[in-house]
């Protein structure tokens, strides 16, 4: 229904606090019944809610205003007022909240079911609470408490545990559908795809999560192609698996022009663990270029990729298996699955 949107602003508001009551008791044969005003109600609050079954803020879009209900004045008898309800707002997983003016991030909803992002205003205390010996008839109450109100961005990074990089029509997108559930385009020309995908590699009873992001070109940091308007979606991967296609004329310059553009963009992405992949090697002349890229890299392993061979399918699903362990996203338990590891220092490019 919305297209793919990874980042927008709401204007959001609590609740008032309803004001407490001025009111004396009334009843026959209890002549100067005394103060009896109740408390006003609380103000709801605004609470954002992870869903699990949404992918993308653009209902966000479509809706930028959430404001909770005010709380109820109080009413006589000690009669307390209702409280405002909560506004909720749902968001999908990896949603991070931020100042819309300076980038700062405010909260990463990342492992949170619910998070109250600003609390409604308190009630106002009714007159029965400011009788004395010597003030019987307090004709005052108090006020409830404003509520707040603000502008906040909200962002939404992917959760994946592998991240895709590489030039466009370089396999992401079939590897990414030939080992999980995705459906990703696949065509024979450039930027098929336009959006992030994401794709659950079943091991044992557990996924690795897999993200393919639009390819990347030299010169995206200055914004040529896609530029680098997905590259935050693997920030938060703890690895990430590079794709070189071996029909391509440069093949021996593709490692050292990606890494050059992510280096621009974010050096810490560097540091993460890496799988260099040779795509596409049931090409002509796919084994003489295995070979030199092969020797590029020494002692690392380079893994062959065909779609259409089983055996490198397999060697490259347990070269991503394997970086899961190594790099701690998921410890391998009892069984020999993953439980998987929240991480909630992940890195961002706007708190530099």
């Amino acid at each position: 229904m919305f297209g793919f949107s990874d980042e927008t602003y709401i204007d959001v508001a609590s609740g008032n606090g309803g004001a407490g009551c001025v009111s004396f008791h009334r009843e026959k044969f209890v002549p100067k019944g005394g103060p009896d005003g109740g408390d006003g109600g609380r103000g709801g609050d605004v609470v954002f809610v992870v869903k699990e079954n949404l992918r993308t803020l653009g209902h966000l879009k479509m809706v930028r205003t959430y404001r909770a209900e005010n709380g109820r004045n109080g009413q006589g008898d000690r009669c307390f007022g209702r409280d405002g309800q909560d506004v909720e707002i749902p968001v999908p997983p990896g949603t991070v909240l931020k100042d819309p003016d300076t980038g700062e991030i405010i909260k990463d909803l990342t492992g949170l079911d619910r998070y109250v992002f600003l609390k409604g205003g308190k009630g106002g205390q009714g007159n029965w609470h400011f009788r004395t010996a010597t003030r019987q008839t307090p004709r005052f109450a108090q006020p409830g408490e404003k509520g707040v109100e603000c502008r906040v961005g909200v962002e939404l990074l992917v959760i994946a545990d592998i991240g895709f990089v590489g030039f466009p029509n370089a396999g992401k997108s079939s590897l990414l559908n030939l080992l999980t559930n995705a459906r990703s385009k696949v065509a024979g020309y450039p930027f098929t795809t336009k959006i992030p995908q994401l794709g659950a590699m079943r091991y044992d009873d557990q996924d690795i999560i897999l993200a393919d992001i639009p390819g990347i070109i030299e010169g995206a940091s200055e914004g040529a192609g896609m530029g680098f308007k997905f590259l935050r979606h693997i920030s938060r991967t703890k690895g990430l698996a590079f794709l070189i296609d071996l029909s391509d004329e440069n093949y021996l310059d593709s490692y050292s022009i990606l890494t050059n553009e992510l280096h621009s963009y974010a050096p810490e992405l560097l540091k993460k663990p890496q799988v260099i992949i040779a795509s596409k090697y049931d090409e002509d002349n796919a084994e003489k270029r295995y070979e030199k890229l092969q020797e590029q890299f020494g002692d690392n392993p380079v893994h062959k990729l065909s779609i259409y061979m089983d055996e490198t399918v397999e060697d490259v699903k347990h070269a991503f298996i394997k970086m899961v362990a190594d790099s701690g996203i998921k410890e391998v338990n009892d069984n020999g699955g993953f439980t998987t590891k929240v991480d909630n220092d992940a890195y961002y490019r706007d708190e530099e």
